[in-house]
């Protein structure tokens, strides 16, 4: 499945206003750097997925419809994807954008 584009478009809204914001694709969907560091993304399956720090992950993924992302069997600590049904609302999507936001620009400019 390709990235659900009202994601994308809803996703972009809560980045735009970011200092050094690129869009780009990614994974087959698209993914938001700030400051040449990975924020956020519509991920190719449709769902939300953020980046955030090693000592938030194992607290993110507690949420529910959050889940690691995976290579082979194992997550990718620091990758988390969230559920579509978890971010209907506009609370709970910018709830999690702020995440990765906040994350992405907390490291040093690439």
């Amino acid at each position: 499945m390709a990235f659900d584009p009202e994601l994308a478009d809803r996703v972009r809204a809560l980045v735009a206003d970011a200092d050094g914001l690129a869009e780009r694709r990614m994974f087959g969907g698209i993914g938001w750097t700030i400051g040449g560091n990975m924020a956020a993304g519509a991920h190719n399956d449709g769902r939300l997925m953020i980046r955030c720090s090693k000592e938030d992950f194992d607290e993110f993924l507690a949420e529910p419809g959050a889940q690691g992302m995976k290579k082979g069997t194992s997550n990718l600590t620091g990758w988390v994807l969230i559920d579509s049904d978890a971010v209907q609302d506009e609370e709970s999507l910018s709830r999690w954008v702020a995440r990765g936001r906040a994350y992405a620009e907390s490291l040093p400019t690439k």
